[in-house]
Protein backbone atom coordinates (compact mmCIF):
# COMPACT_ATOMS: atom_id res chain seq x y z
CA UNK A 1 0.00 0.00 0.00
CA UNK A 2 1.27 3.13 -1.04
CA UNK A 3 1.00 6.37 1.58
CA UNK A 4 -1.07 8.39 -1.03
CA UNK A 5 -3.31 5.12 0.02
CA UNK A 6 -3.25 5.56 3.36
CA UNK A 7 -4.11 9.59 3.41
CA UNK A 8 -7.18 8.81 0.64
CA UNK A 9 -8.22 6.10 3.53
CA UNK A 10 -7.97 8.48 5.92
CA UNK A 11 -9.58 11.41 4.33
CA UNK A 12 -12.76 8.99 3.62
CA UNK A 13 -13.10 8.31 7.24
CA UNK A 14 -13.49 11.94 8.23
CA UNK A 15 -15.99 12.34 5.31
CA UNK A 16 -17.59 9.28 6.62
CA UNK A 17 -17.70 10.71 10.31
CA UNK A 18 -18.99 13.98 9.02
CA UNK A 19 -22.10 12.45 7.52
CA UNK A 20 -22.67 10.71 10.43
CA UNK A 21 -22.26 13.53 12.74
CA UNK A 22 -24.60 15.72 10.58
CA UNK A 23 -27.30 13.33 9.89
CA UNK A 24 -31.08 14.07 10.61
CA UNK A 25 -29.84 16.65 12.53
CA UNK A 26 -32.24 20.12 12.56
CA UNK A 27 -30.47 23.76 12.36
CA UNK A 28 -31.30 24.02 16.46
CA UNK A 29 -29.68 20.36 17.06
CA UNK A 30 -26.38 21.75 14.73
CA UNK A 31 -26.33 25.13 17.19
CA UNK A 32 -26.34 23.08 20.50
CA UNK A 33 -23.55 23.91 23.06
CA UNK A 34 -23.34 21.92 26.09
CA UNK A 35 -21.89 24.53 27.90
CA UNK A 36 -21.40 27.86 27.52
CA UNK A 37 -17.90 27.48 26.47
CA UNK A 38 -18.35 24.61 24.33
CA UNK A 39 -18.19 24.37 20.39
CA UNK A 40 -21.21 23.26 18.53
CA UNK A 41 -21.24 20.75 16.28
CA UNK A 42 -22.08 23.18 13.23
CA UNK A 43 -18.68 25.24 14.52
CA UNK A 44 -17.02 21.88 14.69
CA UNK A 45 -17.57 20.67 11.33
CA UNK A 46 -17.14 23.78 9.90
CA UNK A 47 -14.04 24.71 11.21
CA UNK A 48 -12.67 21.27 10.52
CA UNK A 49 -13.48 21.75 6.76
CA UNK A 50 -12.04 25.52 7.03
CA UNK A 51 -8.54 23.98 8.21
CA UNK A 52 -8.38 21.33 5.49
CA UNK A 53 -9.56 23.76 2.72
CA UNK A 54 -6.98 25.78 3.81
CA UNK A 55 -4.30 23.84 4.40
CA UNK A 56 -4.81 21.85 0.76
CA UNK A 57 -5.29 24.99 -0.99
CA UNK A 58 -2.11 26.61 0.38
CA UNK A 59 0.02 23.09 -0.27
CA UNK A 60 -0.78 22.48 -3.42
CA UNK A 61 -1.32 26.38 -4.49
CA UNK A 62 -4.87 26.14 -5.02
CA UNK A 63 -7.49 27.88 -4.24
CA UNK A 64 -9.45 27.27 -1.62
CA UNK A 65 -13.28 25.93 -2.07
CA UNK A 66 -14.80 28.16 0.33
CA UNK A 67 -14.03 31.30 -1.81
CA UNK A 68 -13.81 29.74 -5.43
CA UNK A 69 -17.04 27.86 -5.10
CA UNK A 70 -18.94 30.40 -3.23
CA UNK A 71 -19.66 28.79 -0.11
CA UNK A 72 -18.52 32.21 2.10
CA UNK A 73 -21.81 33.58 0.33
CA UNK A 74 -23.98 30.51 0.87
CA UNK A 75 -22.81 30.44 4.62
CA UNK A 76 -23.03 33.23 5.30
CA UNK A 77 -21.27 34.60 8.29
CA UNK A 78 -20.49 37.48 10.28
CA UNK A 79 -16.96 36.55 9.96
CA UNK A 80 -14.16 37.94 7.99
CA UNK A 81 -13.78 35.77 4.24
CA UNK A 82 -10.78 33.82 5.02
CA UNK A 83 -11.83 33.21 8.63
CA UNK A 84 -11.09 29.19 10.01
CA UNK A 85 -12.32 29.34 13.10
CA UNK A 86 -8.64 29.40 14.52
CA UNK A 87 -8.79 31.09 18.15
CA UNK A 88 -12.78 31.72 17.78
CA UNK A 89 -14.06 32.78 21.08
CA UNK A 90 -17.15 32.01 22.32
CA UNK A 91 -19.24 34.74 20.80
CA UNK A 92 -17.35 33.71 17.43
CA UNK A 93 -18.33 30.11 18.00
CA UNK A 94 -21.75 30.96 18.45
CA UNK A 95 -21.62 32.80 15.17
CA UNK A 96 -21.24 29.62 13.47
CA UNK A 97 -25.08 28.62 12.59
CA UNK A 98 -26.74 27.04 9.47
CA UNK A 99 -30.33 26.45 8.22
CA UNK A 100 -29.15 22.80 7.27
CA UNK A 101 -26.82 20.13 7.54
CA UNK A 102 -26.79 20.05 3.97
CA UNK A 103 -24.70 23.30 4.21
CA UNK A 104 -22.11 21.62 6.08
CA UNK A 105 -22.19 18.31 4.32
CA UNK A 106 -21.85 19.85 1.04
CA UNK A 107 -19.16 22.10 2.30
CA UNK A 108 -17.54 19.05 3.09
CA UNK A 109 -18.31 16.84 0.31
CA UNK A 110 -16.47 19.59 -1.73
CA UNK A 111 -13.15 20.05 -0.52
CA UNK A 112 -13.08 16.59 0.07
CA UNK A 113 -13.47 16.59 -3.78
CA UNK A 114 -10.17 18.77 -4.35
CA UNK A 115 -8.53 16.60 -1.37
CA UNK A 116 -8.59 13.53 -3.52
CA UNK A 117 -7.85 15.25 -6.72
CA UNK A 118 -4.58 16.40 -5.47
CA UNK A 119 -4.05 12.70 -3.61
CA UNK A 120 -4.28 10.43 -6.51
CA UNK A 121 -2.06 12.67 -8.11
CA UNK A 122 0.83 12.45 -4.84
CA UNK A 123 3.72 10.25 -5.48
CA UNK A 124 6.11 9.22 -2.04
CA UNK A 125 8.53 11.84 -3.32
CA UNK A 126 5.95 14.41 -2.90
CA UNK A 127 5.69 13.70 1.06
CA UNK A 128 9.20 15.63 1.60
CA UNK A 129 8.68 18.90 -0.03
CA UNK A 130 8.82 21.77 2.23
CA UNK A 131 5.39 23.80 2.26
CA UNK A 132 5.65 25.84 5.56
CA UNK A 133 8.87 27.60 6.48
CA UNK A 134 7.76 29.21 9.05
CA UNK A 135 8.64 26.48 11.79
CA UNK A 136 12.02 25.02 13.07
CA UNK A 137 12.27 22.46 11.65
CA UNK A 138 9.92 23.59 8.03
CA UNK A 139 7.16 21.85 7.81
CA UNK A 140 6.93 19.09 5.09
CA UNK A 141 3.76 18.37 2.84
CA UNK A 142 3.59 14.49 4.47
CA UNK A 143 3.51 16.36 7.75
CA UNK A 144 1.16 18.79 7.05
CA UNK A 145 -1.00 16.43 5.59
CA UNK A 146 -1.43 14.59 8.81
CA UNK A 147 -1.80 17.29 10.66
CA UNK A 148 -4.95 18.19 9.01
CA UNK A 149 -6.07 14.18 9.15
CA UNK A 150 -4.56 14.32 13.37
CA UNK A 151 -7.02 17.70 13.75
CA UNK A 152 -10.01 16.99 11.08
CA UNK A 153 -10.24 13.41 13.29
CA UNK A 154 -10.57 14.92 16.68
CA UNK A 155 -13.06 17.79 15.41
CA UNK A 156 -15.15 15.04 14.18
CA UNK A 157 -14.62 13.06 17.18
CA UNK A 158 -15.43 16.17 19.33
CA UNK A 159 -18.84 16.54 17.15
CA UNK A 160 -20.16 13.17 17.62
CA UNK A 161 -19.26 13.42 21.46
CA UNK A 162 -21.78 16.26 21.27
CA UNK A 163 -24.28 14.75 19.40
CA UNK A 164 -24.15 12.08 21.97
CA UNK A 165 -25.04 14.47 24.53
CA UNK A 166 -27.81 16.29 23.06
CA UNK A 167 -29.42 13.20 22.10
CA UNK A 168 -29.11 11.39 25.61
CA UNK A 169 -26.56 8.78 24.38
Amino acid sequence: MHARDILIDGFGRIQEEVQAVVDGLDPDDLAYRPAPDANSIAWLIWHLTRVQDDHIADAFDLDQVWLSQGWDKRFGLDLPRHDTGYGHTPAKVAKVRVDSGDLLTGYYDAVHEQTLGVLRDLAAKDLGRVVDERWDPPVTLGVRLVSVLSDDLQHVGQAAYVRGLLQGV
